[in-house]
């Protein structure tokens, strides 16, 4: 049974921001940071199957692609990475890359990374604030400059540069010819609304991407019956004893724990792990239910925000 607010790992990219606010305080000292990932409080935790992260854009990522399971499994790696995308702002002419404009076979995709005319065969596609893109493994994708994105993945880091912009860093062709399907995007499914608080804005065969809003001082049981994290967007809320504001991330596992929305109303993005959305992971509870059961739960141990860590290295370019 676990309930807890998240570390953060600031993660240096040179195509990253040195301004990560209103998001988050760290990485004043000048230098780019492309990424922010929640984890465990405990570093001595068990991995979790989900990765959340905020990522920041100064300057476009390259075109990359990630494996399957099945892949990744053939060259030794536990699973692959099937992720997608929140748009938490985007600026006037901001843009994502997302598949090819046309399918291409094996040798013709590798001709276009040797001669470097990929970005002009991917499917560029403009974006803004609160768009969602299901990124399945295998498709090729860019994210462009001037953003910020949620982001819930599979836990892996397994990326494949296909075109760098010239930044003299490796190109991984025969991996990620291997690992790509080179084609249009394959459809998904469109958003889901659940109820007026919730609504399914990605999902995949390991995860569901929902966001949530609710009312003000509105009072919600969550039934994390599977791993579950929720990243605060706008507006404080409490959960049981733990107060959380914009930008914080909570981990909860095997735990039913109590929600209150603060007194603005709480907007969030909740993910969690399931093939389909599950009606009883939030549900409404009138405020003077809480108020009793809340007196009887006490504090959850470890459920403080830990220093936060400089990053090991990270493939995602």
């Amino acid at each position: 049974m676990t309930l807890e607010l998240a570390s953060e790992r600031v993660v240096p990219k040179p195509w990253g921001k040195t301004d990560l606010r209103p998001w988050s305080e760290l990485g004043r000292d000048g230098a780019p940071i492309g990424e922010l990932w929640f984890e465990r409080a405990d570093p001595s935790a068990p991995e979790p199957s989900l990765l959340l992260k905020l990522l920041f854009t100064d300057e476009a990522l390259s075109i990359q692609v990630h494996p399957n399971d099945a892949f990744a499994q053939q060259i030794g790696l536990p699973h692959g990475k099937t992720e997608a995308w929140y748009i938490l702002s985007a600026d006037p002419e901001a843009k994502l890359a997302l598949g090819l404009k046309h399918k291409l076979t094996a040798s013709q995709l590798r001709t276009a990374i040797g001669n470097g005319s990929l970005p002009d065969l991917v499917h560029w596609q403009q974006v803004q604030t609160g768009d969602a893109v299901l990124v399945a493994a295998g498709t090729i994708h860019a994210i462009g400059a001037g953003l910020v994105i949620a982001e819930i993945q599979q836990h892996s880091d397994a990326t494949f540069r296909l075109f760098d912009y010239g930044r003299g860093r490796e190109l991984h062709v025969d991996s990620a010819v291997g690992a790509a399907t080179p084609g249009p995007p394959l459809p998904h499914a469109v958003a889901q609304r659940l109820n007026h608080a919730r609504l399914v804005v990605a999902r995949s065969p390991y995860f569901v991407f929902e966001q949530i809003d609710l009312p003000s001082d509105s009072c919600w049981e969550i039934d994390a019956s599977s791993e579950t994290w929720i990243l605060l967007l706008d507006g404080n809320a409490s959960f049981n004893l733990l107060t959380v504001r914009p930008g914080q991330a909570v981990y909860v596992e095997k735990q039913q724990a109590h929600l209150r929305a603060g007194p603005s109303g709480t907007k969030a993005l909740m993910a969690y792990v399931a093939i389909e959305p599950h009606h009883a992971r939030l549900v409404g509870r009138k405020a003077e239910q809480l108020d009793t059961m809340t007196v009887r739960i006490p504090p959850t141990p470890g459920a403080t925000r830990t220093a936060p860590r400089r990053s090991r290295a990270s493939r995602r370019s």
